[in-house]
């Protein structure tokens, strides 16, 4: 069983989101090798970005800062490499990073350094063929975020889908404004009638409440927004006990 499957099999699973890079390597590193004893299932990584379109402010911020200090995809993997984790690794990357990088070869040196899953918010899925035979060729996940808006090609969608369905909670970017509770209700009940595959929903939750309300009708919550913004003012140990409030039962 690999790690995606394992991270939602029984249970619903805890997915948070970082930055890579930010506040600090350092700081990136010593969350991931503590995170066997955090309360998440999978780690969405980002690779910082100088236009990352899909994000609110708290977490565009955080990436333009990592990358005006010089915080590369380079970097990132080379951190990576000094790693120790049992739980799930995924990248949320934009595709301009992978494309200058070089398709085959960014998939690769991912697959090298413990990574299950891409997230790539700005590939549409008219674009994402030659990513998607690559990810299956190196055994990585190849993730797609399904919005309310892109509900009427679900079908298309799905077949080109591994590891989880990234259910888009909120309207426009991280953090931003919730779509309203019964639409995407309906939305998580026609994804799960149409895959086998489980369906976590992110954007738009930043609380306790956001995440017990979200498991009791998808099968993982994803949280970003507010784990990056507690990250620039608190150590490791005071995120991951931050961590264990926002997803306690």
């Amino acid at each position: 069983m690999d790690k995606i499957a394992k991270a939602f099999e029984n249970k619903k699973a805890n997915i948070g989101y970082i930055v890579a890079g930010y506040p600090s390597l350092d700081y990136t590193k010593e969350f991931i090798n503590s995170l066997d004893e955090s309360a998440l299932d999978i780690l969405e990584l980002g690779i910082p970005y100088s236009d990352p379109l899909a994000d609110g402010m708290v977490i565009f911020n955080a990436s333009f800062e990592t990358v005006k200090k010089g915080v590369d995809t380079d970097k990132v993997f080379d951190m990576l490499k000094e790693c120790k984790t049992n739980k799930c690794l995924c990248f949320l990357v934009y595709y301009n990073l992978i494309f200058a990088y070089g398709l085959e070869n960014f998939v690769k040196k991912a697959k090298e350094c413990g990574i299950s899953g891409l997230v790539v918010p700005d590939l549409p899925y008219e674009e994402n063929e030659e990513l998607f035979n690559l990810c299956e060729k190196y055994s990585l996940s190849l993730i797609p975020l399904i919005s309310v808006t892109s509900e009427h090609r679900l079908s298309k969608l799905l077949e080109r889908s591994s590891g989880f369905i990234y259910a888009v909670g909120a309207i426009g970017v991280t953090g931003g404004k919730q779509t309203p509770i019964e639409r995407l209700q309906h939305m998580v009940r026609d994804i799960k009638a149409s895959t086998d595959l489980p369906v976590a929903v992110g954007f738009g939750i930043r609380t306790n409440e956001d995440v017990k309300l979200t498991k009791s009708y998808a099968d993982g919550a994803i949280m970003g927004t507010s784990i990056v913004e507690k990250a620039s003012k608190a150590n490791v140990g005071e995120l991951l006990a931050y961590i264990e409030e926002l997803y306690k039962d």
